[in-house]
């Protein structure tokens, strides 16, 4: 049977798009506390299932599809710039095709706007009211409101009309910015993405015996199986380990590790893979709020979408991109690099900014270790020592060094110059991925 909290979620599911929803209105239709509706709320706005928006309240939305970036919703575009929502609160989980900026004759206007699209107009009465006629959504810059009859309009069409203190410029670049980050955001994994649903995964009972290991083990190509209670929900794990010596009909939950490692649909490939390595697990359970099991994911999932993500061309840049783009092989065969100083990479003071200096110390370890050992690094520790400022556009060779490396762990050395004077120095620890 389902636990209030998912009663809340599975209720909140149920509610049409556009809907309003308060934690009083919700603990009174499901005679549950307010605590519990406001934490079953939350957990439905991590989910996608429903938005906060200020001055406007909660509002189910639609669940956004990972694929669909480059696009907002109007509920985010209310986020974005501050606003606040003057008519059609209910299409505010439609999405925007496009943004217009009323910067023109009304008639060329009129062009540009269509269906689904974004007009972002200061007090322009008419344009709002033609825009919302062709089913536009309209952003009303600079804290100007609207007439009453356009208001009712867009409520009768499910067309949001809102409202922006911010002048059309700043508006456009905020909502740029917003799906430039969106970009960015899509090349991050999940464990989601790359995961074994609960249907094609193996796992154990903590009312079997051991033969059940064995046949999985047989099934398989792991000997680490999760263990699930009568609801479902990960109590153990059972490793060859635990059953080395033991009779086959020793019952698991005798044998079984109590309290494993466990991993979320939404927890980053990045978090995984350090887990892993760290921990030196095989085979992670993916588990929901409630901790019922939904699946697996292996070590061998995890390396085959970290080597995937570095043959993906990047959309949106960040900065480690930039300085991997920019940073350039001086000889191979002593591993010696260089890079430009860019605007990107300076502080407030217009100098190789602290953060960007250890970003590209990193970089160059982790490219003297693929010439080296063929393997990824995973930083575990860096020492930086900053001797001078490096100033903007300033040319820097960095030279990285190994003092140690093992099987799994290496130790180097960074000394970066400007005009043959040394600027820095760095010391790094990391942990080897194999590719």
């Amino acid at each position: 049977m389902a636990t209030k909290h998912e009663q809340i979620i599975q209720h909140i599911g149920t509610l049409g798009i556009g809907n309003k929803i308060s934690v009083r209105q919700v603990a009174k239709d499901l005679n549950v506390s307010e605590g519990t509706a406001y934490r079953a709320i939350k957990e439905a706005e991590n989910q996608g299932l429903v938005s906060t928006i200020e001055r406007v309240g909660t509002i189910r939305i639609e669940r956004k599809k990972k694929e669909n970036f480059e696009r907002l919703t109007f509920a985010e575009v209310i986020n974005i710039v501050d606003g606040q929502v003057l008519g059609g609160q209910t299409g505010l989980h439609k999405t925007l095709s496009k943004f217009v900026i009323g910067a023109m004759k009304l008639d060329a206007m009129m062009r540009y706007t269509e269906r689904d699209s974004l007009l972002i107009v200061g007090n322009r009465v008419k344009a709002h009211e033609l825009a919302v006629q062709e089913g536009a959504a309209v952003l009303i810059t600079g804290g100007f409101d609207t007439e009453e009859h356009i208001k009712r309009l867009a409520d009768e069409k499910e067309i949001p009309i809102m409202s922006t203190s911010y002048d059309t410029f700043t508006v456009a670049a905020m909502i740029n910015r917003a799906i430039y980050d969106q970009l960015i955001k899509k090349e991050i994994v999940f464990v989601d993405d790359i995961f074994t649903p609960i249907e094609n995964a193996y796992y154990l009972d903590a009312k079997d015996v051991l033969e059940k290991w064995y046949t999985l083990n047989g099934k398989s190509t792991h000997s680490r199986f999760p263990v699930v209670d009568d609801k479902q929900r990960v109590v153990g794990m059972v490793t060859s380990k635990d059953v080395i010596g033991k009779d086959g009909q020793t019952a698991v939950e005798k044998v079984m590790t109590k309290r494993p490692h466990v991993v979320q649909a939404k927890t980053s490939l990045a978090y995984v893979a350090h887990m892993m390595i760290w921990e030196g697990i095989e085979v992670m359970p993916v588990v929901d709020q409630s901790n019922k099991l939904q699946g697996l994911v292996s070590r061998q999932d995890v390396l085959k979408a970290l080597q995937q993500i570095q043959r993906q061309p990047q959309v949106g840049e960040t900065i480690d991109d930039i300085i991997a783009r920019n940073l350039e092989s001086l000889d191979a065969e002593q591993t010696i690099f260089q890079t430009d100083i860019t605007p990107q990479m300076t502080n407030q003071l217009g100098t190789l900014s602290n953060g960007v200096f250890t970003s590209l110390i990193s970089e160059a370890s982790s490219r003297l270790l693929l010439q080296v050992k063929k393997g990824d690094l995973v930083v575990e520790n860096i020492t930086v020592y900053f001797m001078k400022p490096v100033q903007i556009d300033s040319k820097i060779i960095i030279k990285p060094k190994l003092l140690e490396v093992g099987r799994i762990y290496a130790k180097i050395d960074i000394e970066v110059f400007n005009d043959k004077k040394m600027v820095g120095k760095g010391l790094l620890m990391a942990q080897l991925i194999d590719r």
